[in-house]
């Protein structure tokens, strides 16, 4: 086997020239020997220097030699400079995201029937059209959750908000049968006069259209939501409206729906996440996604702020997803919040902060100058919706 030559230091140029100078050999041996070697030459730099001699005396093979090696070295400094300028890039500055889970798509849902004043459904679900009107047609900006590209111009629902209507509520007893009923009608006959649902569930779980489902409903005012795709701003055009004929008591951790009320939820979601596809995720509460831009805190709105029945109405519980608002937009949770919307609320809220802090820590920033890149972030969207 043959024994591998030991590399020998190369020395540059101009300490060649300068030594070839030195008339003394000993003094120009002691000035070789104090000169810092290059340990290494690239073939091709071996290569020019060795052609450089042989064609000394032709001008026009040295012209091009030269720019050769020109070029060979100004590609070798850009990318030495690019490769260290990449590796100081700052993170994207997209926000941190928790991670989604998968979901199955919901079962299939047809109409049987459609008399114009009633519909019913392949699940049971039966709506009363009664009290129907339009408002102005559905159409709204989705913006991609990742920041890459405009927004979308889209038509069909992408969620469903709950809430409830927090009207009077007479005694749900059978001598009240007669109360109920005027009750019920005065508070469908507002709900069509302010456009504000587009569907009400009675305290009889009786399913009613008041807004039509192509047309936005004003039931969200400012709000966030947020999916694996798009970011949604102010859901008055992109979500669905439904009511329940219930109240909202601050704290409360029990539902006050009826059985009915439940069963009529879970059959009108079933339709609807079917006609449209809605995810189950995008399915979720007014105290989700209200907030008040003012103080750019959530929960300016805290209907079902806890207590509604996710896992009866065939969702997942979506109370334990981290708020959109917060870890999206900066917004805040105060403990006024905390306290209004109780435990459950809570594990999304606390999820939301720790999303937060995740990404202040990868852009090496601190968590009050993170959100408030994320809050400029908001303002710069509603810039656009406006």
């Amino acid at each position: 086997m043959p024994l591998r030559r030991e590399a020998q230091p190369v020395y540059r140029p101009s300490i060649d020239r300068i030594a070839s100078r030195i008339g003394d050999p000993v003094q120009r041996l002691r000035f070789l020997q104090s000169a810092p070697p290059l340990l290494s030459v690239p073939a091709p730099l071996r290569w020019i220097r060795s052609a450089r001699r042989s064609l000394a005396f032709n001008p026009m093979a040295r012209f091009f030699l030269l720019t050769a090696a020109g070029v060979a070295a100004l590609a070798s400094v850009v990318l030495m400079v690019t490769s260290t300028h990449a590796e100081a890039l700052p993170a994207p500055r997209q926000p941190i995201r928790p991670a989604t889970v998968a979901e199955a798509p919901p079962p299939n849902v047809w109409v049987v029937e459609n008399s114009g004043a009633e519909e019913t459904y392949s699940n049971g679900l039966r709506i009363d059209n009664r009290y129907l009107v339009t408002h102005y047609p559905r159409s709204y900006l989705a913006f991609p959750a990742d920041h890459r590209g405009p927004p979308v111009r889209r038509h069909d629902p992408a969620g469903i908000v709950f809430h409830t209507t927090d009207s009077h509520q007479v005694p749900f007893e059978a001598g009240q049968n007669d109360a109920l009923r005027r009750v019920g009608e005065s508070l469908l006959e507002y709900v069509q006069r302010k456009f504000a649902y587009h569907f009400v569930i009675d305290r009889f779980g009786r399913v009613y259209r008041v807004v039509a489902e192509g047309d936005a409903a004003d039931h969200a005012g400012p709000s966030l939501w947020a999916d694996s795709r798009w970011l949604y701003v102010n859901l008055n055009r992109s979500f669905l409206g439904v009511s329940f004929e219930a109240r909202t008591e601050r704290g409360q951790s029990e539902s006050e729906a009826s059985p009915a009320q439940v069963r009529a939820a879970a059959m009108l979601t079933e339709m609807l996440r079917s006609r449209y596809g809605i995810p189950a995720a995008n399915c979720v509460t007014h105290a989700q996604v209200s907030v008040n831009p003012a103080n750019m805190q959530v929960g300016y709105h805290t209907d079902w702020a806890s207590g509604f029945p996710f896992e009866q109405v065939g969702l997942p519980n979506n109370y334990a997803q981290a708020l959109p608002a917060l870890w999206a937009f900066g917004f805040l949770a105060s403990a006024d919040f905390r306290a209004a919307t109780g435990e459950r609320m809570a594990e999304g809220v606390d999820r939301a902060e720790e999303t937060v802090r995740a990404g202040a820590q990868a852009e090496r920033s601190s968590v009050p100058a993170y959100r408030k890149r994320l809050q400029e972030g908001y303002r710069q969207r509603l810039a656009e919706l406006n």
